[in-house]
This record gives structure tokens, sequence and C-alpha cells, in this order.
């Protein structure tokens, strides 16, 4: 398959995100208009998207919905489900460990892990809070296909190299710093700070 920008893979998810919405709506019919809409393109930018992997649709029908939804979800590899472990259990990582979004499109936190002794043990969302010292060990029992970094960026770094060293392979980086991974390892860092400057640039700049 040819290479797929990461732009595209988002809007992926953002058209199945409103297929999923119209399956449960009962809709059977979907318009590249309305998948544009929800993905922030055109008609013909969502029509480019799927030509990536095969044709889709009829030309003045629209798509199936059922049948697109099911295709996006094989296409985004969410046919099975993915153990996932966070690192860092302060505010943010409580909140991620919690979120009910990730086991809702498969993604099953088994395992949070903290640094500071005084979280050691805690619950958060049913789950104990391990210690960071046990990573390695408890990867090797049972490996983990994502972990997501909660940490303080001076810690990220180190925690990304021990993670990888135990065999992840896919991070998902909270931390406020830039990891370095070795070739066949994939981050997708998300940076509140640096969304919320784009936000300030957009208004700083806005059209009275």
């Amino acid at each position: 398959m040819r290479d797929v920008a990461a732009s595209t893979v988002r809007r992926l998810s953002l058209y199945l995100q409103f297929l999923d919405q119209c399956e449960k709506a009962g809709t059977a019919t979907v318009s590249s208009g309305a998948l544009a809409e929800r993905g922030g393109a055109s008609p013909a930018q969502v029509r480019k998207d799927l030509s990536f992997f095969g044709s889709f649709g009829r030309r003045g029908v629209g798509y199936n919905v059922p049948r697109l939804a099911g295709r996006l979800r094989e296409i985004l590899g969410l046919v099975r489900r993915y153990r996932v472990v966070l690192v860092g259990a302060g505010r943010v990582g409580a909140a991620l460990a919690a979120y009910p979004g990730f086991r809702a499109r498969g993604f099953d936190v088994v395992a949070v892990y903290d640094a500071d002794p005084a979280r050691i043990g805690a619950l958060v969302d049913g789950l104990a809070v391990r210690s960071a010292d046990r990573v390695e060990a408890d990867l090797a029992a049972e490996p983990a296909d994502i972990a997501v970094i909660a940490t303080p960026a001076e810690a990220a770094q180190g925690v990304a190299d021990r993670l990888v060293r135990a065999g992840v392979r896919a991070f998902l980086n909270f931390a406020p710093v830039a990891l370095a991974v070795p070739r066949g390892v994939t981050v997708s860092d998300v940076n509140m700070a640096l969304e919320l400057e784009a936000l300030s640039y957009a208004l700083h700049h806005a059209q009275p």
C-alpha cells in the first residue's frame, strides 16, 4: 500500500466517528459532502482519501453507511483490541485512564504506573497504580501494544527508552517534549500548550 499521510488517517477517524453516529440514527447512506463537513475537507478530498484504499460509494447515491464504517474500521485496525499501559498517574494520567472513549474504541488500559511512592497503590479507574520499576518485568509477562506517557517532560525520554526496550512500538505522548525513538516505533504527540497557542494565533489574527 502507498504511504498515507497522517492528516489523511486523522480524517478517516473523523469520517468514522460521523458514520458511527449515522449508524446509531439509522441513516442508510451518506454523501461525500456530509463526510467532508465532518472531516474539515472538501468532497473531492473525501474521495481522494478513500481512493487510497479502494472504490467506495456510487455517484449520485452516496456511501452505504454500515459498509463504509466497517471498511474504515478495518483500515484503521479497529477490528481487534489493543493492550495499553499508561505511565504517569498525575492529573492528566488519571483522567486519561478513566476516559471511557478508549475502551469503546478497542483500547484497553491494562496497567498504570508512576514513580511517585505516594501514588503507588492508589486506584485509578479501578486499577491500582504500580511502581514504574515494574514496567519491564510486567511487559515481559504481558506485552502491551501501546504506551501512553503522561509524565513530566524531564522523565519522558527515559520512560520511552525503557518501554521501547520492553517491546512497545507505539506511543501516545502527553509530555511536553519531543521523544527520540528508533525507526519502526511510532509516536503521536498531544501537546496541549501548542494547541492553545495555535488558537491564540487564530484569535490574534482574526478579521474583525
